[in-house]
């Protein structure tokens, strides 16, 4: 087994004894890459699966343009339907793999700098919670690693990407709803959680929030469709400021002011609340903090809805330094998640140089 190859499975407890100091990325890090899964009809994507390919084939679009790359997750049996519809200039790299579904953001690696350069970090992922089958996710990164300069380290944690949010001063949060959860991590203590965040990711500072959570989010609370970091000691927050009578509006009221606790020299930008819901009447956890900051862009999720514009503004004056570009999600909330939650970033530094060399080239198969 080559060196790239390999893969370091370490307890918690191994952490600060083997492990070489390593840092977990802001998601404003130059990015070279972006990773996908292409939707599938075996999945709960069956009803919306036209429109949801729609929107994938636009998104990578809109990442390209913001100067990454994209590696395509694609059953097999899907690939020549995604080169059919994909602009075959883009750089796109396809990549065969199972997988149960599309939510990358939770079951993807996650980089972490070192002094050799960015390394994969990997934990177990057990479909929210036991929530849903997640077996086939959580083997991606064993195949999905050989693209990497570095070896993969897995983490035998419960938790997903989409849980812990860090800016670059190595301030990390996220909400005690999810790491709480008893089937996720029955024994973790929060000194254990501590431990793993500071020991694997590098941070300095924790913060793990009470309040807050959207109807219809399977994630019991992820931080991302909550609460967000900008580079400019800024914090954007899913608001219902504008729906004072929502069944949100406690919850999200409460949030704020534990963030404006835990952050006082920070600005706060509050997103306006969209009542969005399925054809069922079933509420949708539309989120405008389920963004996706890539490279100068932010792009971000909107929902044929009132409040997109207002959204939109809100995101700008966040992000003066961004163009701030609109990606219709409103097919993708219909699975309950959105922008964020199926995209997962890949810094610069990070791939070897011969997978960036094909991705550059246009639409192709990687063949390993």
């Amino acid at each position: 087994m080559t060196n790239k190859q390999e893969k370091a499975i370490l307890s918690d407890k191994d952490f600060n004894a083997i492990l070489p100091q390593r840092t977990l990325l802001p998601e404003w890090a130059e990015q070279e890459a972006v990773v996908l899964a292409w939707p599938h009809d075996e999945s709960d994507w069956q009803p919306w699966i036209n429109e949801a390919r729609t929107t994938y084939v636009k998104l990578i679009k809109a990442i390209a343009d913001a100067g990454a790359g994209v590696i395509l997750l694609c059953h097999q049996k899907d690939i020549g339907l995604a080169k059919s519809m994909i602009d075959l200039h883009l750089p796109v790299l396809i990549f065969q793999a199972e997988f149960n579904d599309t939510w990358t953001r939770d079951y993807v690696f996650l980089s972490c700098e070192t002094a050799r350069g960015n390394q994969p970090v990997e934990f177990v992922f057990n479909g929210w919670g036991q929530k849903f089958d997640a077996r086939k996710d959580n083997l991606v990164n064993q195949q999905l690693s050989q693209l990497c300069q570095l070896s993969l380290v897995s983490c035998d944690t419960v938790l997903e990407g989409g849980a812990i949010e860090i800016d670059q001063n190595q301030i990390l949060m996220s909400t005690a709803s999810c790491l709480f959860n008893p089937k996720r991590n029955s024994e973790h203590t929060m000194q254990d959680y501590e431990s793993v965040f500071t020991d694997l990711l590098g941070a300095r500072q924790c913060h793990v929030f009470q309040n807050g959570h959207l109807t219809g989010d399977d994630t019991d609370g992820h931080i991302d469709t909550l609460a967000r970091f900008t580079p400019l000691r800024g914090l954007v927050m899913q608001s219902a400021y504008n729906r004072p009578d929502d069944e949100h509006f406690t919850g999200l009221t409460a949030l704020k002011f534990e963030l404006e606790q835990a952050f006082s020299d920070y600005e706060i930008f509050e997103l306006p609340l969209p009542d969005m819901r399925n054809s069922d009447g079933e509420r949708l956890p539309a989120s405008y903090a389920n963004f996706l900051i890539c490279n100068d862009c932010v792009l971000a999720p909107v929902y044929l809805q009132n409040e997109d514009e207002q959204a939109l503004n809100t995101l700008q004056k966040a992000f003066p330094n961004h163009r701030i570009v609109a990606v219709d999600c409103s097919a993708i909330v219909q699975q309950f998640g959105s922008l964020h939650c199926i995209t997962m970033q890949i810094p610069v530094n990070t791939l070897q140089p011969e997978v960036l060399n094909q991705m550059k080239k246009g639409v192709s198969v990687y063949d390993a």
